[in-house]
């Protein structure tokens, strides 16, 4: 049953506005829960689960484990199931999810935007070597991701996360997921606003928090002072982004109800201004309107988006101001839109003299032994720290001039490059079939070799053109809004079902956001995927005017050209 301490009841003034039937919104009376899951988080507050993997399930093994536990609050900690061996992508949508589970975990460590010094470099290696057969991976939501994780050794782990400063908690599950903060906050040279010290206020005051731990599903936040927008803020639930009032000075926007998957949204512009030391205040207000009006009846519709969505920005910004706050927000015109998104890669000067570097591993695959190496460059070179990327990338705070260049050398030797070609630079992908129980393709070792023939193919591409590889509908690598974006599912060859992805082209964030074209009927085999880009990045090259981007190009271009039946060969000069 939800506790109604944590909910305010509207003022009389307040016209809330109320679905046909019954959506399952506490604040509305609708408190029975209305699906599985939301049984399981009445039965038990999924935070508890904690104290039951120190001391019974990591004791007495894998089999002892509750399945309500297993398969629904263990992702409050920061652990899955991964998939079992051996099931291909047409095993995803007729097996059981207890089917496909495999004995080990993946398990997510947020890092919140946080500078992350040699030592903490140090233990996320360390956990990768000793406890995930090796494996760690940078995900676009600035995790470290393991895999082959045993429920044994989950104390331990956690033990070495906490004395780095690092935790799991909250980052899956109907929770705050884990922040993205920018990565080159208080640092770089055109920052509006360093928000750091607003992210750690909301980590400290509300994970972990039993208020704020039962949303209606996933609650996704970004914050970024600096005017690239580097954290994808049209695409999270709830965003702060850098902005400038003509008299108070700097300050923070307020976007909410962004989202990917089956039903794309980008996010609304409240068109305000929010100084440093309420931007907490006002996530809990937004939190709140989630947790309280948030539809859960529906998993489907249960995400933050589709109640802006019914609501509209100005009821959601008057329900807020009166409800959960308090006070009027002040109105100030939403920020200028950049063009594309700005992933930090290369050598830039800090405002205070120093450099940051940013570095490109491919499709955010990384190894524990490979973080070990670059804590031990982080302290020969008297770096600051690291900071991960909402882009599968690294960024090296604090670099001395002198050592810039001896730096990046010793980083590409250990496979980082802080140049790399635009391909490697601009292409992500989620955990794919290889360990994800939704998946039905791969995709990182996918991706991995797309860009390295994509680089023999077009070794001196001189554009930027992003490809995101998904292995299901989910957009975790936000296929929509890449100007090459993949999504994985099962197709059609020589009679055969074979994987394969839907194409979307065109897609963006930033001033020309959208979420690209899709070509009616239009699938690519895995096996094909190399020649169809190929295809369709020649016609681009071909074909496109001076100065003129591959979105622009994608929304006037022919669609025989797009779907790659045809190759232009000839580029002009």
């Amino acid at each position: 049953m939800p506790d109604l301490r944590f909910q305010s009841q509207p003022p009389a003034h307040t016209e809330i506005p109320r679905t046909k039937k019954g959506e399952g919104q506490w604040s509305l009376g609708y408190t029975e829960p209305l699906n599985k899951n939301e049984q399981s988080k009445k039965d038990d507050d999924p935070l508890n689960v904690q104290a039951r993997i120190l001391h019974i399930y990591s004791k007495r093994g894998f089999d002892s484990i509750d399945p309500a536990d297993l398969r629904g609050r263990f992702r409050w900690m920061g652990l899955y199931t991964q998939r079992a061996p051996g099931f291909d992508g047409g095993k995803t949508a007729t097996l059981e999810e207890e089917e496909l589970d495999d004995r080990y975990f993946m398990m997510r460590v947020r890092s919140d935007g946080k500078l992350l010094n040699a030592a903490t470099v140090r233990a996320l290696g360390t956990i990768g070597r000793d406890y995930a057969r090796d494996t760690a991976d940078v995900t676009d939501r600035e995790n470290i991701q393991y895999h082959w994780i045993r429920i044994e050794d989950v104390p331990a782990i956690w033990e070495t996360l906490e004395s780095a400063g690092l935790s799991t908690l909250e980052a899956c599950g109907d929770s705050p997921r884990p922040f993205l903060g920018s990565p080159v906050a208080g640092v770089a040279k055109d920052e509006i606003i360093d928000g750091s010290s607003a992210l750690d206020e909301i980590y400290r005051r509300y994970i972990g928090s039993p208020e704020f731990s039962n949303f209606p599903r996933k609650f996704k936040t970004a914050l970024t002072g600096h005017p690239g927008h580097d954290v994808s803020p049209e695409t999270n639930d709830v965003s702060f982004v850098g902005t400038v009032h003509p008299e108070h000075g700097p300050g923070f926007d307020l976007w909410v109800g962004g989202g990917l998957s089956t039903n794309p949204m980008l996010a609304k512009k409240l068109g305000v201004w929010i100084p440093l030391d309420e931007v907490a205040d006002a996530w809990e207000g937004v939190a709140s309107i989630f947790r309280d009006y948030g539809y859960r009846r529906l998993r489907a519709r249960a995400r933050l988006k589709f109640l802006v969505q019914d609501w509209g920005v100005e009821k959601f910004r008057e329900v807020l101001e009166k409800e959960y706050l308090g006070r009027e927000l002040v109105s100030c015109e939403s920020p200028t839109s950049p063009v594309g998104h700005r992933d930090h890669i290369g050598v830039h000067e800090q405002k205070d003299g120093r450099f940051y570097v940013g570095v490109a591993p491919t499709a955010g695959r990384v190894s524990g032994t490979l973080l070990l190496q670059l804590a031990d460059l982080i302290e020969e070179y008297g770096v600051a720290g690291a900071r991960l990327t909402p882009y599968q990338k690294i960024v090296l705070i604090g670099v001395d001039g002198d050592k810039v260049e001896e730096l990046i050398t010793k980083l590409d030797e250990i496979g980082l490059s802080a140049r790399p070609s635009n391909w490697r630079r601009n292409t992500m992908a989620c955990t794919g079939i290889e360990f994800c129980k939704l998946a039905i393709v791969d995709t990182k070792e996918r991706a991995r070799d797309l860009v390295a023939e994509l680089e023999r193919r077009f070794p001196a591409l001189d554009v930027p053109i992003t490809v995101n590889v998904n292995g299901c509908p989910n957009a975790c690598a936000r296929t929509q809004v890449a100007d090459i974006g993949l999504k994985g599912q099962l197709v059609m060859a020589d009679g055969e079902q074979v994987e394969g992805f839907q194409v979307h082209l065109g897609g963006a964030t930033g001033l020309q956001a959208n979420f690209g074209r899709k070509l009616r009927a239009h699938k690519v085999t895995s096996a094909g995927l190399d020649d169809y880009v190929t295809n369709v990045v020649t016609a681009y090259l071909a074909d496109r005017t001076d100065g003129e981007s591959f979105t622009e190009w994608v929304q006037r271009a022919d669609e025989e050209l797009l779907r790659g039946e045809k190759a232009l060969e000839t580029i002009p000069s």
